[in-house]
């Protein structure tokens, strides 16, 4: 059944390799796969496109990402992107006041504004009928926001209430504290959503001098994969985010992660359960360690949730989560009553992970599945151009997608327990709760 699933996903996604690279089937003769021809890319004043036609259904994703995320911003100017692009929802040139907003929902248009350490995604997903109007509004929304001093206030109160409704929810919490922990002195150590203080300061000036500077074609990406073809797109897009200015904004790479040794935070909060979060640095997007990393973090929270859930109910979220950024990090997660024993368990299956071999059968059957898994988490359009997304920016060209698959396949149980010795040790933790259920001495010992 996995192996239909993931056949069916891998044709819906278009998951291919170039006709020159030869894969080897089980019955051992050479085959080559076919080029992908739904997918072209094509450049619009300085504006790089990535078109994937999907002819299977009418939904239509466009997603622009602008690059540089959190490296865009000073500690002053945290969530700056997040709040100009949602503040053009309340008017633009050709769409003043409400009528972009109305616009969008009548069409029923769905936008989508999420920043993030590496770039701020602005996106949209309609159906076929009635891309041109969307795409007329959306584009607006980038080239010629108003950003009236009315709106822009209306605007930021909701932020706010966001930000401040996430700082009292334990893990956002947790997690924007151990990646300020994990990340000092790098600018991933900066929320790209903002906080409380920021978004509150921030000036319309500001926000109108951020547009004129940043709003350049050179610093954007646009993928759209959907049922359009490039001679429908371009000229839509040659006639609205074409005339953007250019820049001179060139997508390089962010600064490896710190290596700053192992450290703990421990903050008191009344909560029913305590959690717990802890990050090592990993490598580059571009480091062949990087998918064999990703391989180990899925090995290790199978473990965990095997030990520590299933087994002992310590807990009921436990992780090892890998992040999936040009600079990547790995870590433990677990929110749970009986922090000790948990990290002792935790502390365990990575010494096992460090030191054994994992069955060479156990590791294809959890790569397969964890293969099926990612696929099915990320089997929308929308999904699909950040998957594009993240090759073309991470590695360059957007054809490095295709060969995800055999990457993962390549991970030997050598590898797993060799990236396990290199980054899993130096941890840098942050725990919300109770303090007395937890011996700080546990931490040293990651």
């Amino acid at each position: 059944m996995i192996a239909i699933i993931l056949a069916s996903l891998i044709a819906t996604h278009a998951v291919v390799v170039p006709a020159a690279v030869p894969v080897q089937p089980a019955t051992g003769v050479q085959v080559a796969r076919p080029a992908d021809t739904s997918t072209v890319t094509f450049d619009v004043h300085g504006l790089r496109v990535i078109l994937r036609r999907n002819t299977a259904n009418d939904v239509i994703a466009a997603n622009l990402y602008l690059l540089g995320g959190t490296r865009q911003l000073t500690p002053a100017t945290q969530g700056i992107e997040w709040f100009l692009m949602s503040a053009s929802e309340l008017g633009t040139r050709r769409y003043p006041a409400d009528r972009a907003r109305l616009g969008m929902a009548r069409l029923g248009s769905i936008v989508t504004v999420i920043p993030s350490e590496d770039w701020t995604l602005f996106g949209v997903t309609c159906i076929r009928s009635t891309f041109d109007s969307t795409w007329s509004i959306f584009a607006d929304r980038v080239v010629a926001p108003t950003l009236d001093s009315s709106h822009v206030e209306l605007v930021r109160q909701q932020l706010l209430t966001e930000v401040r409704q996430e700082e009292t929810q334990p893990d956002p919490l947790v997690s924007h504290l151990a990646d300020s922990l994990e990340f000092v002195g790098h600018p991933y150590s900066f929320a790209p959503e903002g906080n409380a203080a920021t978004l509150q300061s921030i000036s319309l000036r500001q926000l109108r001098a951020y547009h004129a500077a940043q709003m350049v074609t050179s610093r954007m990406l646009l993928v759209v994969v959907g049922n359009v073809d490039r001679a429908t797109l371009e000229p839509m897009v040659a006639r609205t985010l074409g005339r953007l200015p250019r820049g001179r904004y060139a997508w390089t790479p962010p600064p490896a992660p710190p290596h700053l040794g192992k450290t703990a935070l421990v903050k008191t909060a009344q909560l029913p359960t305590n959690y717990l979060l802890g990050y090592y640095a990993g490598p580059m997007a571009r480091d062949p360690d990087y998918q064999a990393l990703r391989v180990a973090s899925a090995v290790l929270s199978g473990r965990f949730f095997t030990e520590i859930r299933s087994k002992r109910n310590l807990t009921y979220d436990v992780d090892a989560p890998f992040l999936e950024r040009a600079a990547s990090s790995g870590g433990v997660y677990v929110t749970t009553v009986a922090p000790d024993t948990t990290l002792q368990l935790m502390h365990t299956e990575i010494l096992r992970l460090q030191t054994e071999l994992i069955d060479p059968d156990g590791l294809k059957r959890l790569v397969q599945q964890f293969i099926t898994d990612y696929f099915l988490k990320n089997e929308t359009n929308g999904d699909q151009a950040t998957f594009l997304a993240r090759a073309a920016i991470y590695q360059g060209d957007y054809r490095a997608a295709d060969h995800f698959i055999d990457a993962l396949r390549r991970v030997t149980p050598d590898d797993v327990r060799r990236v396990a010795r290199r980054y899993m040790h130096d941890f840098r933790f942050v725990y919300l709760g109770n303090p007395d259920r937890v011996r700080r001495s546990l931490f040293d010992e990651f």
